[in-house]
């Protein structure tokens, strides 16, 4: 594991911690699964919730969605990932420790595969690293598309 790997997903897991109170107080229990096996086998948590922190969604204005990834770039394929895992996840969290958007995976999923002209229209794009395909959401998108925007201000 890369000294960078490690620090983000250090990270991430410190956000699920953050999330916990807020999560709860808006009616929605995480329980996130510990090992790696279950993960795999079940989702990352027992009641159908994954929880991701964009570092940078204040910097850009998006959040990035992962639909796709590589553990190392040499790989010669993508696996599904993110949205399009085939798991128990049934709502998408993502945010930073200004707010959080709870989103349905499975309207996420539509949107995905939608035209490229409506995903144009909506400011949603498409980006590819090495390791990773995701689409970027414009904030003002999940605004509106959201089950629940959670204002996390009073959490700090």
């Amino acid at each position: 594991m890369t000294p960078y790997y490690s620090e983000k997903l250090g990270k991430g897991m410190e956000y699920q911690d953050f999330l916990i109170k807020p999560l709860i107080q808006h009616g929605l229990v995480f329980q996130q699964y510990a090992s790696k096996r279950y993960q795999q086998e079940k989702g990352e948590s027992f009641n159908g919730i994954e929880v991701k922190y964009d570092m940078r969604m204040a910097e850009t204005g998006n959040a990035y969605i992962e639909v796709a990834e590589k553990s190392n770039p040499n790989n010669a394929e993508y696996i599904k990932s993110g949205i399009f895992r085939d798991d128990n996840t049934i709502l998408y969290v993502i945010g930073d420790y200004r707010y959080c958007y709870v989103l349905s995976k499975s309207h996420l999923r539509n949107i995905v595969k939608s035209s490229p002209e409506y995903q144009k229209a909506k400011g949603i794009r498409k980006v590819q690293t090495p390791t990773s395909i995701g689409y970027l959401f414009p904030e003002p998108f999940l605004d509106v598309w959201c089950v629940t925007k959670i204002d996390l201000s009073g959490y700090q």
